[in-house]
């Protein structure tokens, strides 16, 4: 399956909040979507999911406008949509109703569910006495009730300590082992550089930047090179002292056995590895420091486009 969102536009009074948004995701993939507090990430979401009809665009799957009774979407939002004095059991059933399963199917799915989360000993306790954590857990447990081919998450880590945190990632991998395509948003870089292979970026409700990671990273200029080695105080003085034209600065951090060396041109990073071979130093690390995905977030959303 794949989910195509083309051109979408939507405007609340005067406000123009998305301009001409377009983005593609399929079965078994991640996509990354991210953007600052008012960029369009949730609108766009509300859209996907039908709650808000678009002024323009469409949203397709397999080439189809999105039927949302024929495939179902589980969605995880940042602020959770549980009762709080209701027991977990009853209201995960409710859910399940909700999404078109049988009363038996909904039970049965519940109780997967709670076990697959580790949160069976809490099925008959009101939401409201359970932590956070687990709070979320059971906000992910409804999410997946309906096993869902399209799953939307919204900041899906929140409040989650790293033991919870490792079984959460567990299940959104077996998800899209599964077959399901997942839209991921969060502010959480590091979660999304693991699930997602694609990212887009919204600023200003307009696409700032979108495509593969790697190869947006590798966009960037490859001329500065990082090095790790014991043998780092010698390092930095030969390089400075042998790379003559070919560097414009090699730095040792203070703090740790790594030498930073900014080239006149990337081309020469192989003599330079070459050279420091060729001496014998005991190298643990030669690569390329490429922008974090938080720098190339921050680059393209720090102003307006």
């Amino acid at each position: 399956m794949k989910i195509e969102v083309k051109n979408l536009k939507k405007r609340f009074g005067e406000k123009e909040v998305l301009r001409d948004i377009s983005f593609s995701t399929e079965s078994g993939k991640a996509l990354g979507l991210l953007g600052r507090n008012g960029a369009g990430k949730t609108t766009t979401i509300r859209i996907i999911m039908g709650v808000f009809y678009q002024d323009g665009g469409e949203v397709l799957s397999d080439g189809k406008p999105l039927n949302r009774e024929q495939i179902q979407i589980g969605y995880l939002p940042e602020e959770r949509g549980l009762y709080p004095k209701k027991p977990i059991t009853e209201q995960l059933i409710y859910f399940g109703l909700l999404k078109g399963l049988s009363k038996q199917q909904a039970r049965d799915s519940a109780k997967k569910w709670l076990e697959r989360m580790g949160m069976n000993e809490y099925k008959d306790k009101k939401l409201e006495t359970l932590s956070k954590g687990n709070q979320q857990k059971i906000q992910l447990a409804a999410t997946l009730l309906c096993n869902p081919k399209l799953i939307i998450l919204d900041e899906p880590f929140s409040g989650l300590d790293p033991v919870n945190a490792m079984l959460l990632k567990d299940v959104i991998r077996e998800m899209i082992d599964n077959g399901s395509a997942v839209i991921f948003s969060s502010h959480q870089m590091n979660y999304i550089e693991e699930f997602c292979e694609d990212i887009v970026i919204l600023n200003a409700g307009q696409i700032a930047v979108s495509g593969n990671i790697s190869e947006i990273k590798r966009s960037y200029p490859r001329n500065i090179i990082r090095i790790s080695s014991v043998q780092a105080d010698k390092i930095t003085p030969f390089i400075i002292r042998s790379a003559g034209d070919e560097i414009e600065s090699a730095e040792k951090d203070s703090k740790s056995d790594i030498v930073t060396v900014k080239l006149k041109n990337a081309e020469y990073k192989n003599s330079l590895m070459q050279s420091l071979l060729q001496e014998g130093f005991d190298i643990d690390c030669f690569k390329v420091k490429e922008p974090s995905l938080n720098d190339i977030f921050v680059q393209y959303t720090e102003g307006g486009i």
